[in-house]
């Protein structure tokens, strides 16, 4: 059963938020941003090659123009490959960890997991940033040598940035299987 929401980033575009249940302790939550846009991907490249048509016709050079189409097409590859993040996805199973997915705009995944054990807790953070208060949903992982410490905190959805209502949605979900992990042992 897979469910879809719409909610906004921090900074007002819209993003997704897909909840997928695939058992009572397996859960997948992905925000989705905005796909590339065609308009503004083609006004960066009309830009720069207008500039080097402009250099072009001052110094009649054409290892300017062969320059510009070269280099627009390297940034365009590097953005797409390291920069422009399209979905963030977390997949939440109770009893192994925390898988966090964030898919590129050329395909590539970039795959981190977490074990459960190492988890303390799953929390919404606030910081400040350019003025502004803005949250965002991290993971405290437990120090090994003190259990009531903290030894990293791991940020999540660092380029969709979601609202606070979509964070409070994604922070429900992962609570609700924490708590069943939690209370689990103590049944049996």
């Amino acid at each position: 059963m897979a469910e879809e929401r719409r909610f906004r980033s921090v900074c007002g575009a819209p993003i997704a938020l897909r909840r997928r249940q695939h058992s009572s302790s397996c859960r997948e939550l992905a925000v989705r941003g905005p796909r590339l846009q065609l308009r503004s991907l083609s006004a960066a490249t009309s830009a720069v090659w207008l500039a080097a048509y402009g250099l072009f016709a001052l110094c009649e050079n054409s290892l300017v123009l062969s320059a510009a189409i070269f280099i627009t097409l390297i940034g365009l590859i590097i953005y797409l490959h390291f920069v422009k993040i399209d979905q963030e996805s977390l997949l939440v199973i109770g009893s192994l960890g925390i898988q966090v997915t964030s898919s590129y705009a050329s395909g590539k995944e970039s795959t981190t997991f977490i074990e459960m054990g190492q988890v303390k807790d799953v929390v919404i953070n606030e910081a400040i940033h350019m003025q502004k208060v803005i949250y965002y949903l991290c993971i405290l992982l437990q120090d090994p040598e003190d259990p009531q410490g903290v030894s990293e905190v791991v940020p999540l959805f660092q380029s969709s940035k979601p609202r606070l209502d979509c964070l409070i949605e994604v922070y429900k979900s992962c609570h609700e299987i924490l708590e069943q992990r939690k209370t689990a042992p103590q049944s049996s």
